[in-house]
């Protein structure tokens, strides 16, 4: 039988395959997650005008800032190239002239490029060697972030600015907001980026990762006046060593709340689950801009997952000062609650009402899921009791076409593919995750490793940490807090002190949930930052884990990054001149180990709570084991840049989903002048025994060892090279690899066809290069040319080699062994689109997309 996750689609549940790609529309996830839906009708699921948890019903507006903005490069060395930005006359000495002419309303912008946000302006820069030599203390940061010609070197490229005319209507800004609370929420912009209103700078934020809000109300005009946002994002230094984009490349949202009103981030829900129900904690901020004291009332109710109301309160009476703040403390009851895990991801609903003088001012909806998680030192990790061992992937935030600026619908198919694979947990390596990924990862089951940027306790590191825990402690997705990452300070009384203190203020935020850092040595030294929390993460080194368990019973530990295998996708024969790892599971570096190795460990070891393999997907930057052009990115991914499975993903497969029969097969059977010489082959699979045949003739048979795989050497003849799995004695699963002739036809494939209109919603397209018999031809590297008619957009081209310098953007790209990628995302109206791919001497293929209101 076929297992293509991609064609074919992998045996997971129609429902759960209908909520990710319907890309979290209402539509997708009526069918299991009704409460979910509920909230997406008012908003919440999509990208819209009035997109978000708390819209439309609420007497508070969100408008979602996508549309509209215009960009513009400016310049990290010259003010003249940076418009005026630093002059002596804008400073900061009187307000309203704090940055640049570019942040005024009367400014000329109609030479910039119109853009979409998210948006990743690094992802179109050109790629470019390192200006000089690299000093030999120091990491080659161009190569550490992707050879894009930006940063220290590049200072006409490390700046870039963005502006956006505020909408005036009843969806935007308009004289009904005199008065009212106006604030602006930043998912997350890299990096160092000021934010001005009518040339007052508002805020900002240093952190690229770390989701803020600024609040706009004291330099709006709601007289029907201009009203222009602008910023100025300064990506000149880095905060990884990995690609890391540029820009504005997760979600802003304008909020207009009454004065009296629930801020961002002002609600929580901590639930304890029982024998007989569920006791909810609920804690609830409130803020009053206005110049007098405000009283009211506050009343809750929660929402099951069918719709129903499972518990609420009456009002309760609430008073705050003038210009004041203050919290509120709720205690309900649910009764026989449906419980949120990997398998029954299912969501509850608060909503919160403030009212005035009897009447609702402010409306707020907060998702979170009834569940408990143990971490046991012998026995492992369980939800609701239950053992469930941690089969992860860690992951940059980047894929091919788009970079950074991942569209949500982008994001659920990522999802979709490393659940497919077998993982049930995403370790986000190494800073906070975009809301839109938790809220996927909520609505999937899929469990979420939320890591902070900086381990250290300067303010910002501390403000960082606030940002990531207050922005994400209600979704139930989140297992653990991570508080670091391979420091340097890892093994020492200083790194020790320091994760102890980040450590604490995580508890104070989040008693619920327990803390980890990642390691990748020190954890025998006498002191250490593993001391501080209560997960122990391995960083590699699996084959240590049991023996610094002998020294530390009772100590929970996971693997935070195990394997680090290198491969190409689709090659077999390493070729050094040519930067080319073959796919087999024997190529890792120096500090990692084989997927099989590490698993083998980790799977009989009941007191290793799981693992987590760097990495699910392939990513820029970072390029090992080559770090020299052409190569650009990674080789690590079980899956490429694109998202198409290497060799390795089914070895996961086999193992992580060892319920559902399977054999895959490598390498492809196109060894054109090899007639007779060997060929490794392997079998991936969890089948007891596995039978090869080429051509018909069987090869015999071989038991399959326990997380293992098996080996043949076969003289080469062109054919069809064919494995066949049984479990007692019959035939449960096959795979064949088939002699391809040369290059003759297109094939374009979407796992759906059906998409949102809302001007987001995107579709991944996979391109196959044929022969004659509808054959991929595995080695072809067609150049491809693409065209798009109707209401949609081509918003990105890719690959998946870690070699290719081609441009993201465009309509032209080359196949890589056989396959590359198009996305293309709504343009906002209804309608149908075509897709058509063409090559020199191939057939064309096309492909109608169907976007609906």
């Amino acid at each position: 039988m076929s297992h293509d996750p991609i064609r074919q689609g992998a045996p997971w549940t129609a429902n759960r395959r209908a909520a990710l790609a319907m890309g979290l529309t209402t539509a997708g996830l009526a069918a299991t997650h009704p409460a979910l839906a509920a909230t997406a009708a008012r908003g919440g699921g999509k990208e819209g005008k009035n997109a978000g948890p708390d819209a439309g019903a609420s007497p508070r507006r969100r408008v979602r800032l996508a549309e509209g903005w215009r960009f513009h490069l400016g310049h990290a060395a010259d003010m003249a190239k940076d418009f005026d930005y630093g002059q002596w006359q804008r400073t900061y000495a009187k307000p309203g002239l704090d940055g640049s002419p570019a942040t005024l309303a009367t400014f000329d912008d109609r030479d910039w490029t119109p853009v979409r946000v998210p948006h990743d302006w690094a992802v179109e820069l050109p790629y470019a060697a390192p200006i000089g030599p690299v000093p030999k203390d120091e990491e080659d940061s161009a190569a550490a972030h992707g050879f894009r010609a930006i940063g220290r070197d590049y200072p006409e490229n490390s700046v870039g600015w963005y502006r956006l005319a505020l909408p005036i209507s009843e969806a935007g800004i308009s004289k009904a907001d005199k008065g009212r609370a106006v604030w602006l929420e930043f998912d997350g912009v890299f990096r160092n980026c000021k934010v001005f209103v009518n040339g007052y700078e508002a805020g900002g934020s240093a952190s690229g990762y770390a989701p803020f809000r600024v609040d706009i109300t004291d330099f709006l005009d709601t007289d029907g006046g201009p009203n222009q946002l602008a910023l100025r994002v300064d990506a000149s230094l880095g905060e990884g060593w990995f690609y890391e984009g540029a820009g504005i490349y997760r979600h802003v949202d304008l909020v207009s709340a009454a004065p009296l009103h629930v801020p961002q981030w002002g609600t929580w829900v901590r639930s304890t689950p029982d024998a007989t129900g569920a006791s909810l904690a609920i804690e609830t901020r409130f803020a009053n801009i206005g110049e007098q004291a405000a009283t009211g009332a506050v009343r809750h109710r929660v929402i099951a997952p069918d719709g129903s109301i499972a518990a609420q309160t009456g009002p309760r009476p609430l008073a705050l000062a003038a210009l004041g703040e203050a919290s509120q403390d709720e205690s309900l009851r649910v009764t026989a609650p449906h419980l949120w895990s990997p398998k029954t991801p299912v969501l509850y609903t608060l909503e919160t009402e403030v009212l005035v003088e009897g009447q609702v001012v402010d409306r707020v909806a907060t998702r979170f899921g009834i569940r408990t998680l143990t971490f046991d030192g012998h026995r492992g990790f369980f939800v609701n009791g239950e053992p469930v061992k941690l089969l992860g992937v860690c992951n940059h935030q980047d894929h091919a076409g788009v970079g950074t600026a991942i569209p949500d619908a982008l994001h659920a198919w990522r999802v979709a593919q490393t659940q497919s694979m077998g993982a049930n947990a995403w370790r986000s390596a190494h800073n906070p995750v975009s809301q839109a990924l938790l809220d996927i990862a909520d609505a999937t089951g899929l469990m979420m490793i939320a890591e902070n940027r900086l381990n250290t306790t300067n303010p910002e590191a501390f403000d960082e940490l606030d940002r990531l825990i207050r922005s994400s402690r209600n979704h139930p997705s989140i297992i653990l807090w991570s508080v670091g990452n391979e420091e340097g300070h890892q093994a020492s009384e200083r790194g020790r002190h320091i994760s102890t203190r980040l450590v604490a203020r995580c508890k104070e935020l989040d008693p619920t949930r327990l803390t980890t850092q990642a390691m990748d040595r020190g954890w025998n030294e006498p002191v250490n930052a593993g001391d501080a929390v209560d997960v122990v993460g391995f960083n590699y080194h699996s084959e240590k884990i049991a023996d610094w368990h002998t020294r530390h019973p009772g100590k929970p530990v996971i693997g935070t990054e195990t394997g680090s295998t290198v491969y190409t996708r689709g090659a077999y024969v390493n070729d050094a001149s040519a930067h080319v790892v073959r796919a087999y599971d024997t190529e890792y570096p120096r500090w990692a180990s084989t997927a099989e190795a590490w698993w083998s460990i980790v799977a009989r070891d009941p007191s290793i709570a799981g693992g987590f393999i760097w990495t699910g997907f392939d990513y820029r930057g970072e390029p090992t084991p080559y770090p020299t052009l052409p190569s650009v990115s990674s080789y690590f991914g079980a899956m490429d840049l694109c998202g198409f499975p290497k060799d390795n993903y089914f070895y996961y497969r086999a193992w992580w989903r060892r319920n559902e029969p399977l054999v895959h097969l490598l390498p492809h059977w196109n060894w054109e002048g090899g007639e007779g010489k060997p060929v490794e082959v392997w079998v991936h699979g969890n089948c007891g025994e596995v039978e090869l045949l080429l051509n018909g003739r069987s090869l015999g048979r071989k038991a399959m060892a326990e997380n293992g795989h098996l080996v043949w050497q076969v003289p080469y003849a062109p054919g069809t090279l064919e494995a066949r799995g049984f479990n007692a004695g019959k035939l449960a699963a096959q795979d064949r690899r088939v002699t391809a002739g040369k290059p003759a036809a297109l094939r374009l494939v979407a796992d759906r066809k059906r998409l949102s209109a809302d001007g987001a919603d995107t579709a991944p397209v996979r391109v196959e290069v044929l022969d004659a018999h509808g054959i991929v031809v595995p080695t072809a590297d067609t150049p491809i040319s693409f065209a798009l008619a109707g209401p949609a957009r081509l918003i990105g081209l890719g690959n998946g080699n870690p070699t290719s310098t081609e441009p993201d953007k465009g309509t032209q790209r080359r196949a890589f062994n056989g396959l590359a990628q198009a996305l293309v995302q709504s343009a906002g109206t209804p309608g149908a689109s075509r897709l058509t791919a063409s090559a020199p001497g191939l057939t064309s293929a096309s492909l109608d997309l169907f976007f609906h209101a």
